[in-house]
């Protein structure tokens, strides 16, 4: 019967995954951070041009939730708070990579709006 045997693959735990790198500045985050390591939020809102704060901020409670980022808040004045991948963040990271080269062999990063524009492809290697 098909889909039994050795080959045969469950996709129940992309259920939640999907649902949240599905929405559309999760992948994002994940890669700025990645890019640059820590960010605060303000980096993170430079990175991400478009993002408004509150879909910034719902996004990273949801990534963190998943354990997919940190957040790191010192007792300093003013406030700081710092975010960055956890493990697990770092291998979606990896994950999505092939995804990323795949993007941008099609110019898909190029595309009016980004805020990667004009930057080169990245290689096939890794």
């Amino acid at each position: 019967m098909p889909g039994e045997g050795a080959h045969h693959l469950c996709f129940c735990p992309l259920k939640g995954v999907i649902d949240v790198i599905s929405k559309k500045w999760a992948l994002l985050i994940v890669n700025a951070l990645g890019n640059r390591g820590t960010l605060r939020f303000k980096g993170l809102m430079k990175e991400l041009e478009g993002i408004s704060p509150k879909t910034l901020s719902d996004t990273l409670k949801r990534l963190q939730a998943e354990g997919l980022i940190t957040r790191e808040a010192f007792a300093e004045i003013p406030p700081r708070v710092e975010y960055s991948l956890t493990h697990d963040g770092v291998e979606l990271r990896r994950a999505i990579m092939p995804l990323l080269r795949w993007a941008a062999k099609r110019n898909g990063f190029r595309k009016e709006g980004c805020s990667y524009h004009g930057v080169p492809a990245p290689s096939d290697k890794n």
